[in-house]
């Protein structure tokens, strides 16, 4: 018997950014096809036309498109089971909301919302569930048509069998309802817009989705869309609700925790590649002590089976820690084409040299990268290259308090500002002849260092000395002769 392929899609409401919970469905979704050999879908839902907007829309297809998660079918690229938005599907919504009319799977509700509220409010206060009692279920065909005669408003209601129902779901095995556990529920509203459970079923079968890989938010619904694919005679698709992503305090991840939306964390200055590989962590593991994988590493270990159903808690240092982790195994190009917008960001005059892919510009990317957790952290962490104040820097004054370490600051401040033509070879040569005075080990260079940076921390000595020397031709640079001389003038006897 052949296996039905693997199609399954990713379902955004287009009323916001893309939060991380989204992502991580989108990510298990598209691993899950790229595993499998099949097809990743992208369908907009934006049937709440009071929230969804265009704009929204394009920032999540631009975060999904950050991440390196493509879409084989969708809006703008199409596909043979399109359209792909909502908003387009109407009627196809209405054909099949008559069909099940006519089939007596579902009726008109005439209810006004004040009635439906005064039902629901006396149900409660006889401690009765608050289903829907019927009331237009009873209704004779005469009255039904005075009513349409009349023009009275209706929705359609599902007709829920008093069945009990057991979905199989991947994750978290058999999950049973009672009878009685839903009342008869709409699924068309009175301006005739389709409800979210009612949509989904259509689309996904007419899409022949073969799998439905989301949050465990979503497992109420399923109960409602499982007694629909019945009522129409569908054969369902294999569910897999994995478990919600919480915060630290253990309460469902909101914007209290910090950054939510993708778009904020590659503003932050996280790489894509980082992101997709904790998201990817958030529920699912290899079952090996491993944590660091590229995508194609994941898309060959990735499966259903082994996404747990226990909460996933989002971990801010991990996130960081991972970021660095594939920070440092950037290329040359990659480097330079992820950090120079950051670099540009904190100091614009520099525009011209990332413009011209001038190598200093790698060369000072470079010399933070092994460091670096962030790259919205280059404004700072470079800030000294073009910022030099000694001044009232009651840190260098303890340490320069020190004899040993003014003599050696002073000394080779006067002897590298003797060489007539400074490149790092003859900076270096200068900068350690004092050696022959006798200073060594941390005497040298801790000196040197905060000769240089003006500061006691700071990068490798090694990668830092050719980007001053390098960088003397632009204005803004502070250069060494500079720091030199601003360091005999404030540490000079």
């Amino acid at each position: 018997m052949n296996q039905k392929p693997v199609r399954v899609r990713f379902a955004p409401s287009p009323t916001g950014h893309l939060h991380v919970g989204g992502a991580r469905t989108a990510l298990f979704n598209w691993l899950y096809a790229r595993n499998r050999g099949g097809k990743f879908i992208l369908r907009i839902e934006d049937t709440d036309q009071a929230r969804s907007t265009l704009e929204s829309e394009k920032m999540v297809k631009h975060d999904l498109r950050w991440l390196g998660m493509d879409w084989d079918e969708g809006p703008e690229i199409g596909g043979d089971f399109g359209p792909y938005r909502q908003s387009e599907r109407m009627e196809i919504y209405k054909k099949h909301a008559e069909q099940l009319l006519a089939e007596g799977k579902a009726y008109r509700c005439f209810c006004t919302d004040a009635e439906l509220t005064a039902k629901r409010e006396q149900a409660e206060a006889e401690s009765r569930s608050p289903h829907y009692d019927g009331t237009c279920l009873k209704l004779s065909e005469t009255e039904i048509q005075e009513k349409l005669a009349a023009g009275v408003p209706f929705t359609i209601r599902f007709k829920v069998p008093d069945n009990a129902y057991t979905l199989y779901d991947m994750i978290r095995g058999a999950v049973h309802w009672e009878p009685g556990t839903l009342g008869d529920f709409i699924i068309l509203r009175s301006d005739g817009m389709p409800v979210y459970n009612f949509c989904v079923v259509v689309d996904d079968h007419l899409m022949e989705i073969s799998h439905v890989i989301r949050a465990e938010e979503h497992l109420p619904n399923t109960l409602r869309q499982i007694m629909l694919y019945e009522a129409f005679g569908w054969k369902p698709p294999k569910f897999a609700h994995a478990s919600l992503i919480l915060g630290q305090d253990r309460s469902k991840l909101s914007k209290r925790h910090g950054a939510t939306s993708v778009g904020q964390f590659k503003e932050e200055g996280y790489l894509s590649e980082a992101m997709v590989n904790y998201l990817a962590l958030l529920g699912w593991n290899e079952g090996k002590d491993r944590e660091e994988y590229t995508i194609p590493e994941l898309i060959k270990a990735f499966s259903v089976k082994r996404i747990n159903n226990s909460p996933a808690v989002f971990d801010m240092d991990k996130l960081n820690w991972l970021n660095g982790i594939h920070l440092r195994k950037l290329t040359d190009e990659q480097l330079f084409e992820v950090g120079a917008p950051f670099l540009v960001a904190a100091f614009p005059f520099l525009t011209p040299l990332v413009a011209d892919h001038n190598p200093w510009i790698l060369a000072a990317l470079n010399m933070e990268k092994n460091k670096m957790v962030l790259l919205s952290e280059l404004g700072e962490r470079l800030q000294f290259l073009f910022h030099y104040e000694l001044k009232g820097n009651e840190e260098m004054r303890a340490f320069f308090a020190e004899e040993t370490h003014l003599a050696a600051g002073r000394l080779m401040a006067e002897r590298i500002l003797a060489v007539k033509d400074l490149t790092p070879d003859s900076f270096w040569e200068a900068a350690m002849s004092i050696k022959e005075e006798g200073f060594k080990g941390k005497a040298l260079f801790h000196p040197l260092r905060a000769l240089l940076t003006g500061t006691l921390s700071g990068p490798e000595l090694n990668a830092m000395v050719p980007v001053l020397v390098s960088g003397a031709n632009i204005p803004e640079l502070v250069s060494i002769q500079d720091r030199c001389r601003k360091f005999i003038e404030v540490f000079g006897r």
